[in-house]
Parts: C-alpha cells; sequence; structure tokens
C-alpha cells in the first residue's frame, strides 16, 4: 500500500512541475531575448518605410494562427522554431550582410540562435511524444509558405534597400507575434517563476 501511495504522489508530483506537459519549459530569459530581437530590428532601419511606400506588400503573415490562441502546446512549439530558423536563415545570407550594419546583424543573429538552441531541445522533446509528422501540418506549413514567399519578394526587388527595409518591418510584425506565443506558451506550462 506504500509502494502505491508513493507511485502516486510521484505522478501528481511530476503532473505539477514547471513544464508538465512536454518537460520543456521557455524561461522568461528566453521571452527576453526575444524582445531584444525586436528591439534590435528596429535599430537595424536605415530608411523610412514611407520612402519605400511602392514596395509594401502584404505577405499573408498566418497571424490568426499564431496569436488565436488554437495552437496545441506541441504545434505552438513547432511553429515558433520554423519562424525563428526561417527568420534566422532569411538573416543568415550574403544579402543580408550587405544590407545591414554587420554588429547589428550579428547580435541579432546571435538572439535568434540563442532561442533556437533552446527551442531545438524543446522541439526534440515534442517529436519523441508527438507525430513526427508535427513539421508538415498546416500551422507549421503555412508558416513555411509565409517565409517561401518573403524570399521569392526579395529576389523579384533584386534585394533592393526598399525591399530589405519592407521585410525588416514584416520580420518585425512577425516576430513580435512569436513573442507573444512564447508568452503563452510560458503560462501554459506554469513556468511563470523562472529567472
Amino acid at each position: 500500500m506504500a509502494f502505491v501511495l508513493s507511485l502516486l504522489m510521484a505522478l501528481v508530483l511530476v503532473s505539477y512541475a514547471p513544464g508538465g506537459s512536454l518537460g520543456c519549459d521557455l524561461s522568461l530569459n528566453h521571452v527576453l531575448v526575444g524582445r531584444k530581437n525586436l528591439m534590435l530590428l528596429g535599430q537595424m532601419r536605415r530608411l523610412s518605410p514611407r520612402f519605400c511606400l511602392q514596395d509594401r506588400k502584404d505577405f499573408a503573415f498566418p497571424q490568426e494562427m499564431v496569436e488565436g490562441g488554437q495552437l496545441q502546446e506541441a504545434q505552438a512549439i513547432s511553429v515558433l522554431h520554423e519562424m525563428l530558423q526561417r527568420s534566422f536563415n532569411l538573416f543568415h545570407t550574403e544579402h543580408a550582410s550587405a544590407a545591414w550594419d554587420t554588429t547589428l546583424l550579428e547580435q541579432l543573429r546571435t538572439g535568434i540562435h540563442q532561442q533556437l538552441d533552446h527551442l531545438d531541445a524543446c522541439l526534440g522533446q515534442v517529436m519523441g511524444e508527438e507525430d513526427s509528422a508535427l513539421g508538415r501540418t498546416g500551422p507549421t506549413l503555412a508558416m513555411k509558405r509565409y517565409f517561401q514567399g518573403i524570399h521569392v519578394y526579395l529576389q523579384e526587388k533584386g534585394y533592393s534597400d526598399c525591399a530589405w527595409e519592407t521585410v525588416r518591418v514584416e520580420i518585425m510584425r512577425s516576430l513580435s507575434s512569436s513573442v507573444s506565443l512564447q508568452e503563452r506558451l510560458r503560462m501554459m506550462d506554469g513556468d511563470l517563476s523562472s529567472p
């Protein structure tokens, strides 16, 4: 009887631990790095967006999917990982290096990479617990299509300064949504006390 009671107590403690649902908690530091990345993107502005009005484009960011709250936790982590990975890839090209202040660009890359490192561990846990086809689900696929549209746009515009400015503003919008998603994931995990 004591063994059964001990086992039940252990299960209760595990289920109430931070991140108990996936064993993956997003710390406050993770969210703060995301906010710093937004600040860096703001500092990277080289042109007034008003100067580039002719280059504006609706990239069809799947905002309702990201901010709507209908994503399950595993899907949300997969979407967040995809968004950060694609942002990192976008800013880790020769064209990006030629377009932006290299110091700010390197700081942005480092910040996104820090977030990806943490999410890689989370994604590994999610993929272990969920269907391995998570990366091919609707929300993650929508994110892939969104970033593909951004790449095509930059190519069509010849990686012009205005095209990069338009993309910078767009990525700020999407990363702002990602910070909101990260905060929501922290709440889901009950990780409100992490440093």
